[in-house]
């Protein structure tokens, strides 16, 4: 179907290509884009040319036709674009994080309540991995028992001279574990079957880029909830040998055996991406994930349609970013990030 019109207010981060894409694939009709920067664009409008670029986001805004608002803009103007897109009735997939401070989390809580639009944000790692949507579904058939524990893994590679600069600007980027960090705070509601969790404990460091004060290079977090605990850690200390960003890894502990994703590679091993290993009481096994059906493009717009929460509850969007939110705060008490 092809009843749903987006539009993308922001391209500054790639992942705005794996957000198109999800709708698209889902049957929606991508119509316009705003971006400053020529040089985004012009990449950006040669992949997707059904859309026109436009030079006021007003156009999209005020366009009765369009019902989605994408946005991959710089981090901190995330929030932003959000709120204008919900204030003129449209509702909203983001990149993650979806904002980098309390202020702005509390502002989109209160305008989604009041105008009832669906704010959403893409958390890749979760949605567009095949593997872990592979999980989650072996997890409901009751595969590894319940869930006790999770330890997620989120190495990306730095690039330096790829990077703009206001990824090394702590107020731009959000900070490590707000950043990045927030893809591994959704799994962990995810699988533990829950809306909301304690950090335990929470760190942010550089320790390997002194000539770039503002990049956090490495974090960690300790969580727990009623019935699990788990461990997040993330970093840019990816290898340059590495033939991949990141070698994404989640394992995911239950009380009758556990599941390990080695997302997008398996070093030495298969090739490809989407590696999955099971072990419980029939041995361990190797699944390849690689065409599992990936639900949530085409959830999201049946949402947008019935206004319902079947591609994530909104309560476990927000508290992902609050958990991210709360850690970095906690992370960077004493440092020389601390607000």
């Amino acid at each position: 179907m092809t009843d749903i019109k987006f539009a993308a207010i922001g391209i500054n981060h790639s992942h705005i290509y794996g957000q198109v894409d999800c709708l698209l694939e889902a049957g929606a009709q991508f119509t316009a884009f705003h971006a400053v920067e020529d040089d985004l664009a012009a990449d950006f409008g040669a992949k997707y040319p059904q859309a026109r670029r436009v030079a006021d986001p007003r156009a999209i805004l005020e366009d009765p036709s369009i019902a989605v608002v994408l946005t991959s803009a710089i981090p901190a103007d995330r929030a932003a674009i959000s709120l204008a897109a919900m204030r003129h009735g449209k509702d909203v997939l983001t990149d993650k994080p979806g904002m980098t401070t309390f202020a702005q989390l509390d502002e989109l809580r209160r305008v989604q309540a009041e105008t009832g639009r669906i704010y959403s944000v893409l958390y890749s790692e979760h949605f567009e991995v095949r593997a872990t949507v592979e999980a989650g579904n072996l997890i409901a058939q009751g595969a590894i028992g319940k869930v006790i524990n999770t330890v997620g893994l989120g190495p990306h590679a730095i690039r330096n001279n790829q990077r703009p600069d206001w990824f090394f600007d702590r107020q731009r980027y959000g900070g490590i574990l707000c950043d990045i960090g927030s893809h591994q705070f959704e799994q962990y509601l995810f699988f533990s079957d829950a809306m909301d969790a304690e950090v335990v404990s929470a760190n942010v460091a550089n320790r390997g880029n002194p000539d770039r004060p503002g990049l956090q290079d490495v974090g960690d977090v300790h969580l727990r909830t009623a019935n699990t605990s788990g461990y997040i850690r993330v970093d840019w200390f990816t290898p340059t040998g590495l033939p991949t960003w990141g070698d994404g890894r989640l394992t995911i502990l239950g009380t009758e055996g556990y599941i390990e994703l080695r997302k997008y590679i398996d070093i030495a091993g298969r090739p490809g991406e989407n590696h999955l290993f099971l072990v419980n009481s029939d041995g361990p096994r190797h699944i390849d994930c690689s065409r599992v059906e990936r639900p949530f493009g085409k959830q999201f717009l049946d949402d947008v349609r019935n206004r319902t929460e079947t591609a994530m509850p909104q309560e476990r969007c927000f508290n992902a970013m609050k958990l991210a939110l709360t850690a970095q705060a906690l992370a960077e008490r004493g440092t020389e990030w601390a607000q």
